[in-house]
């Protein structure tokens, strides 16, 4: 599935399933908390914290869809085409970062 029908799929199931979208701060807030969660689990899993028992059960793909379910509900109430968008800031980052990484030192 592309963005577009990842947009129009979530559009279903807020009308289908929900009454209607939030508003946009409290899906901005939203946006936030499940961020927070993935970074918890990064944090936790892959940094330097010790991960608690708690924590272990926790999904970091589900965590990442619930990040991107919201952007999804943000971008459909505010009117923007995510697919266009996304695909925009792609060709820009590959015209403008084409070679910087790669001469980056800290890289190699």
């Amino acid at each position: 599935m592309d963005i577009k029908g990842a947009q129009l799929e979530v559009d279903e199931w807020i009308n289908s399933h929900g009454v209607r979208y939030f508003n946009e701060l409290t899906n901005m807030a939203q946006l936030t908390e499940e961020v927070g969660e993935v970074a918890r689990i990064i944090a936790r899993r892959y940094g330097e914290q010790s991960e608690k028992e708690s924590d272990k059960s926790k999904d970091l793909g589900e965590e990442l869809a619930d990040v991107m379910f919201v952007v999804l509900c943000l971008a459909n109430q505010t009117g923007i085409d995510l697919q266009e968008a996304f695909d925009k800031k792609l060709d820009l980052k590959t015209k403008r970062d084409h070679d910087r990484h790669k001469n980056n030192p800290k890289l190699k």
